[in-house]
């Protein structure tokens, strides 16, 4: 097969427009294209009056290698590479292993070290502390209709991870040159995504498809030999000569293993605090802070796409800022999310969390993303000092006390604080919304977020987002509207530390230890943390079974 790249058709182009641009491109006749079909497709937006779409296509066309002699030397027509999955090895149909692999976790990637090592034949127990992921979602109601939070079943614990409640985003900038990200979007596809995740340029799913998606990938582990058990919090690892020996669960059971995943996730502090109680090599690393903001999404729309706004090819319009403020900080958006809303994001009691979700449709009336300000280390160290080791747990330290500021400026009882963008400019107090309704449940209460000796951040973090916010005004109009909404906290943007691994994916000091994922400080988003855990599992497997790096 041929690949065609940079192949630009107008947005309005009729649907049968592919094939003859096709036929042009490669100077053939119409007969000679016995097939094709689209890889990718995303759009050029920077004239908004002339949308450009742009394709890589993958073509089947007679006497191929004349062809591709004729256009030797063109840029954007070559063989089609080969994007297929191939699998490290597979056990013998009689492994009789034990003790089996053990996955902690079933997020993005501990499913999808779960689900590599279930194909491959290693029968891998997973460990999962939260419920399954449609009781999952009742206890999250739970705390945004009745402010009651389940601390083993939220947003961050259960079934399908962090991930399960976001904007469904399934791209990701990460260097792929084995196209592990294709073999994501193929299971997902498998287990009921919409096909066309495999050909947009951003994809998405959004919560309610995720979690049927989610109960298939689980059914596909289990029907491989794959066990998969809830509730089931991990309290202590055995470790003995440097090498893992099994885990220790809530109830008591001891486990035996010496190959364990740690796909925690990034808010499993207790597990965290164990872990470095045990002397697992850790190390603090930075993170972010800061609000969401919500605009109408209808602004949005036509700052990036002008007159064709609404159209049902490029949807709702997301966008990506940056700026380098006065003093030293970078403030930057963060989980944008088209068309969504903002939810409540806590795991632990009197804490406020915020994060962002969308549904698959992104047809909700508000924009909103995370406005967020990168910490480093030293920025919230708990001892004082101004230089030295800084202990990898004092983030977590640095996020509680703000996440119970932030439980306190909303009144105590899970909403959360929040000011008009106006008024935060100004210094002044919110006391009630504007044209732009919050979208936070339980609710938001108005209040001053930036209060001289009670603000919800840091006050390094207050002034630079004070000056990004008319910086992105002049790159989207609209974005510091006087109603514009900001709500507090945003603090778990990834992981506060990183459980250090070498080149073999195994910690740096304990031998069948495989940190990772988004709480191990190796992924960031859906897509990088299920890429992370087929790598993970690969490892494992060629340890396993002993095969070639």
């Amino acid at each position: 097969m041929l690949r065609i790249t940079e192949l630009r058709l107008p947005l309005g182009h009729a649907d049968d427009a592919l094939r003859p641009a096709i036929v042009a491109r490669l100077g053939i006749a119409d007969d000679a294209l016995t097939a094709f079909t689209v890889f990718k497709r995303s759009y050029d937006a920077r004239k908004k009056a002339a949308i450009v779409l742009i394709y890589t296509v993958d073509c089947e066309v007679r006497d191929e290698a004349v062809v591709l002699a004729r256009l030797a030397g063109q840029p954007h027509i070559r063989p089609t590479p080969d994007t297929a999955y191939h699998f490290v090895g597979h056990a013998p149909l009689d492994w009789p292993r034990e003790p089996r692999p053990v996955v902690i976790g079933f997020g993005p990637c501990g499913i999808f070290a779960a689900l590599i090592l279930a194909q491959m034949g290693l029968r891998p127990i997973v460990l999962e502390r939260g419920k399954a992921v449609r009781e999952r979602t009742q206890d999250t109601w739970g705390l945004w209709r009745r402010n009651v939070l389940n601390p083993e079943s939220n947003v961050q614990f259960g079934e399908g991870g962090a991930g399960t409640f976001s904007d469904g985003k399934l791209w990701s900038q990460i260097s792929d040159p084995r196209h592990l990200t294709r073999k994501v979007l193929a299971e997902f596809v498998k287990a009921g995504a919409p096909e066309e995740i495999l050909f947009v340029a951003k994809p998405h799913i959004g919560t309610f498809r995720l979690v049927g998606m989610v109960e298939k990938m689980r059914a596909e582990i289990e029907a491989l030999g794959g066990e998969i058990r809830f509730g089931q919090r991990v309290t202590d690892v055995l470790i003995e000569g440097g090498a893992v020996r099994g885990v220790t669960l809530n109830d008591g059971e001891q486990i035996a293993a010496e190959h364990v995943v740690l796909a925690l996730g990034h808010s499993a502090r207790d597990t965290f605090e164990m872990l470095h109680a045990r002397g697992v090599f850790m190390e603090p690393k930075p993170f972010s802070i800061g609000f969401r903001i919500e605009h109408p999404q209808s602004i949005i729309d036509r700052a990036r796409f002008g007159p064709n706004a609404g159209h049902p090819i490029l949807g709702a319009a997301d966008y990506k800022l940056v700026h380098h403020a006065q003093n030293g900080r970078s403030v930057y958006s963060f989980c944008m999310c088209p068309g969504g809303t903002v939810v409540a994001a806590t795991s632990e009691p009197g804490r406020v969390v915020t994060n962002g979700m969308s549904q698959y449709s992104r047809n909700e009336r508000n924009a909103n993303a995370g406005i967020v300000v990168g910490i480093a280390p030293q920025d919230y160290r708990q001892d004082g000092h101004a230089d030295g080791p800084v202990n990898p747990l004092d983030g977590i330290a640095f996020q509680r006390f703000w996440e119970s500021r932030a439980f306190e400026l909303g009144g105590g009882n899970y909403e959360a604080p929040g000011q008009l963008v106006g008024d935060f400019l100004q210094g002044t107090r919110s006391t009630a919304f504007g044209s732009v309704l919050p979208s936070y449940k339980p609710g938001v209460k108005p209040t001053d977020l930036g209060a001289p000796g009670h603000a919800a951040l840091p006050g390094y973090a207050i002034d630079a987002i004070r000056e990004a916010l008319p910086a992105f005004e002049r790159q989207i109009r609209g974005f510091s509207m006087p109603d514009a909404m900001l709500t507090g906290v945003e603090t778990r943007t990834s992981s506060p530390l990183r459980i250090t691994r070498g080149r073999d994916f195994q910690s740096l000091n304990v031998q069948g230890l495989y940190p990772a994922g988004e709480g191990a400080g190796y992924a960031g988003g859906i897509m990088s943390a299920g890429v992370d855990g087929i790598e993970v599992a690969e490892a494992l497997a060629r340890r396993l079974l002993k095969l070639p790096a």
